[in-house]
């Protein structure tokens, strides 16, 4: 009886879940992962033998939806300065976080899952990374988790320190972009700053999306297993496709704004169904060393680029 009321309470709490998500605004993308990750732990996951694949399904259909939020003409416009940024920035941090990665001794997948996502723009790029080194349920939550975390507190740190040091709109627009992993608290903390910033840091975010498949033809160069690269994912492909659309076919801002909403919604429901895929198990085997990574290469990335804004715009 007891275990009948629990295996019924699992599906009730999974499917509750799952509607808040579609159908309402209420759950974000770090309380999804959160909210997934305790029913994980507590209940357990509903659908063991299925739910790995259709969470792989959703992340790669989230990153092509995203691509539709991205116009090259808009990329095109921040030149070679914007180009020079983005290039510098994601060599910095992907060297950087090999180094911390090696200093702490975290896991090869992992670790490059982590910088990946600080050096481009989140979740996204942690998605799209994914099948190139064919990471496991603990590697993808540990470091969206760590990201959605940090995330959230730039949105709220950032205008603060930016005021405090009276940057200009063009200054923090450029170290927002580069310095916030994900493109929704990248527009969030340059909408609180100002319009002028949002606008900038808008634009310079889109060029470091475009960054995601050279990221994942570098990844799957990286991790080569018994002398083969590992498969390149032609759902990315598709991301270029759908950009490519987006600035070859004007006048349908409002289907490319509602796909990308979709793809938003998508890429929270993926989180959630990572989140319930975490056991008691797995979870002991997770230690402090990549939170540590993660923390450190990101107040490295931020102190440094907060640095060469000051003294190059």
């Amino acid at each position: 009886m007891t275990e009948k009321v629990n295996h019924n309470l699992r599906h009730l709490v999974f499917w509750l879940f799952l509607v808040l998500i579609l159908v309402t605004d209420f759950i974000s993308a770090p309380l999804a992962l959160l909210a997934g990750i305790v029913l994980g732990l507590s209940l357990g996951n509903p659908y063991p033998t299925q739910l790995g694949k259709i969470t792989k399904y959703a992340l790669q259909a989230s990153v092509v939806g995203l691509g539709f939020g991205i116009n090259l003409n808009q990329v095109a416009e921040t030149g070679l300065s914007g180009f020079f940024y983005t290039a510098v920035s994601l060599l910095v941090t992907m060297v950087l976080g090999w180094f911390l990665a090696t200093l702490f001794g975290v896991e090869k997948k992992l670790s490059h899952l982590i910088s990946a996502g600080t050096a481009i723009c989140g979740g996204s790029a942690i998605a799209a990374v994914v099948p190139a080194i064919k990471a496991n349920e603990k590697e993808i939550s540990v470091a969206l988790g760590i990201v959605f975390i940090l995330n959230a507190l730039a949105l709220f740190i950032f205008p603060v320190v930016g005021n405090y040091l009276h940057l200009s709109q063009e200054q923090f627009g450029v170290w927002a972009a580069i310095a916030i992993h994900d493109t929704s608290s990248v527009v969030g903390a340059a909408t609180i700053y100002g319009e002028k910033a949002l606008e900038i840091a808008t634009t310079l975010k889109l060029t470091r999306a475009l960054w995601i498949l050279p990221m994942v033809l570098f990844t799957g160069l990286l991790f080569k297993t018994e002398g083969k690269s590992a498969a390149f994912p032609k759902f990315i492909l598709f991301f270029l496709a759908a950009s490519v659309i987006n600035t070859l076919v004007p006048g349908l801002e409002n289907v490319y704004d509602g796909l990308t909403s979709l793809a938003r919604k998508g890429l929270i429901l993926s989180l959630f169904l990572t989140g319930a895929g975490i056991s008691l198990r797995l979870l002991k085997t997770i230690n402090y060393r990549p939170f540590l990574q993660g923390v450190v290469l990101w107040v490295l990335v931020a102190t440094g680029s907060l640095i060469a804004v000051l003294y190059l715009i």
